[in-house]
């Protein structure tokens, strides 16, 4: 036997089906069915994917409590209200432009700037 040679594994159908339905019953955990058979965890995965058995997949389940929770309310709650104060600062900002312009338009003056100067207001 050389170094390059792999076994290469072919199983069958109701092999893979036989762990699909251990793996539902609960008998077993996949960790502990892919040491049982000699399986690589990815082999199942692509077993479960191919026998579209998405309910066996590994889930992510998020536990907190209810300080956490709360604490996340009111993170929540203080981006809306900086989300509203930062909207307000710009249509504040753009009206301030509009009445300069309008402003600069009236008294005569040949742009924006040129107002904004006179009167010290920082660009």
């Amino acid at each position: 036997m050389y170094k390059n040679d792999k076994i290469i594994r072919r199983y069958s159908e109701p092999f893979k089906l036989k762990i699909l339905d251990e793996l539902t019953t609960g008998k077993h955990t996949k960790s502990e069915l892919c040491k049982l058979y000699s399986i690589a965890p990815t082999t199942v995965n692509e077993w479960i994917k191919k026998y579209n058995r998405k309910d066996l997949m590994n889930t992510r389940v998020k536990v907190e409590t209810k300080d956490e929770i709360s604490r996340i309310k009111a993170l929540q709650k203080e981006i809306e209200q900086l989300k509203k104060l930062l909207l307000k600062k710009d249509l504040d900002a753009l009206v301030l432009d509009s009445y300069l312009e309008v402003a600069a338009e009236d008294l005569g003056y040949k742009s924006v700037d040129e107002l904004k100067k006179k009167l010290s207001i920082k660009p």
